[in-house]
């Protein structure tokens, strides 16, 4: 029986070590272990070394972590970086790398102070977060199944809207519907907004009813499997003008501009400004008022991101939301949202849902 996805991923990160001539590397960040253990847990930790990798996690996990994990595993009480910085010194790791922007300056003097004097801890940034960026066809497998059950969820939920309803009411129904489906729970919180309100990108639900005669967004995304999916559409209850209806027809248009610019070995920068192009055609450039897209996987926001400045190619088998939008304060916001496969020759919509102005 060949290795496992997670034991070839453990793999790539060795080999990283030995390139920059570490013993060890100290990975607690939870996302980050559930990708190089399976441990869907919320205490967990993996020591990666060249030769081997040892995952730490707590009592309340030892059949979980049997079950779920297939690296030598150890089941510790108290401090787990105590624990791991115990098997650092019998191992007589010298150099120790840790997750720079994911260690606490708490955790980071414990494992310090734990460790011999001869012993150094090395800041390592985004190592696993980049390998984590292009995925494998199990995890696009896993997004798409995501993909499709969020949709399903927002399509029965789109019967439910009615004028009087609260955002917060529909919310919860569009989260109940996820979970009706199979879905862990939503990826974020949902976002439901009406009229002048959806001008504000990240609107939180309110008490404020939906009105006849408003715009209506809605952003919302499932977790299924530990993988997240991401998407926005567009509501009208009662029959739009001519103003929403042009605002509406360049969003769209921006959208399929930067889903035709995706493909792999193109700099991320070039699908933002695709959607850009169009939307200054318009006169709306400066209503866009945030990055194009992001990458998402076990989590809703990864690299890469698709912002002006982002130089980073294009891989095949990225997962990433194609999402321009203009926001008019006093008018409102539009904006379109989809979750795409990168593939060698341009990108796989992900996102079943049709993208035209819903009327209801």
């Amino acid at each position: 029986m060949g290795a496992s996805e997670f034991a070839l991923r453990r793999n790539v990160l060795a080999r990283r070590l030995v390139e920059h001539e570490l013993d060890a590397l100290v990975v607690s960040f939870g996302p980050n272990v559930r990708y190089l253990t399976g441990f869907t847990g919320s205490n967990g930790l993996v020591v990666v070394m060249p030769d081997r990798a040892v995952f730490f996690t707590d009592p309340r996990y030892r059949i979980q972590a049997a079950q779920e994990v297939d690296c030598s595993i150890r089941v510790v009480s108290g401090v787990m970086l105590l624990s791991a910085a115990q098997y650092l010194r019998r191992m007589k790791s010298k150099r120790v790398g840790f997750e720079k922007s994911r260690l606490t300056v708490e955790a980071y003097q414990t494992l310090k102070d734990a460790l011999p004097m001869r012993s150094s801890l090395e800041p390592v940034v985004g190592w696993i977060e980049r390998q984590r960026a292009v995925k494998s066809p199990t995890e696009i497998s896993a997004i798409r199944r995501s993909v499709e059950l969020n949709s399903r969820a927002f399509e029965q939920a789109a019967k439910h809207v009615r004028t009087g309803m609260r955002e917060t009411e529909l919310a919860a129904e569009l989260d109940y519907r996820m979970r009706r489906q199979g879905a862990e729970g939503p990826a974020f919180e949902t976002i439901v907004a009406t009229g002048a309100r959806t001008a504000l990108p990240h609107a939180h639900p309110t008490s404020a009813r939906l009105v006849h005669g408003a715009l209506l967004l809605v952003d919302m995304g499932a977790m299924l499997d530990g993988y997240a999916s991401d998407m926005t559409r567009m509501l009208f209850l009662g029959k739009p003008g001519a103003r929403i209806k042009r605002a509406y027809k360049a969003v769209l248009e921006a959208q399929l501009a930067a889903i035709d610019a995706v493909r792999a070995s193109v700099p991320a920068k070039a699908v933002d400004r695709a959607a850009r192009r169009v939307l200054a055609g318009h006169g709306l450039a400066n209503a866009f008022v945030h990055s194009t897209g992001h990458g998402l996987g076990l989590e809703i926001h990864e690299p890469p991101r698709i912002g002006k400045k982002e130089k980073t190619p294009l891989e095949t088998g990225m997962a990433i939301t194609i999402e321009p939008g203009v926001y008019l304060e006093g008018f409102g916001g539009i904006r379109i949202e989809d979750t795409v496969a990168v593939t060698d020759n341009g990108c796989e919509v992900l996102t079943p849902t049709s993208k035209e102005l819903r009327i209801l």
